[in-house]
């Protein structure tokens, strides 16, 4: 059995992936039908090292 897609889960789907430059979605499906889609996000950030640090041997 197929999951039931209609209209407003497709439109909450590709909001979900709107935009989102790292993380995940996922689509919960109960008996054929999705019931949740959860959508996480991360924000990532430039590894910057201080001079002294850099400088170790």
């Amino acid at each position: 059995m197929m999951a039931v897609v209609d209209q407003e889960r497709t439109k909450v789907i590709l909001e979900a992936l709107k935009n989102i430059e790292f993380g995940s979605i996922t689509i919960t499906i109960h008996d054929g039908t999705i019931t949740q889609i959860d959508r996480t996000e991360k924000t990532r950030f430039e590894l910057r090292r201080s001079p002294a640090k850099s400088q170790r041997v």
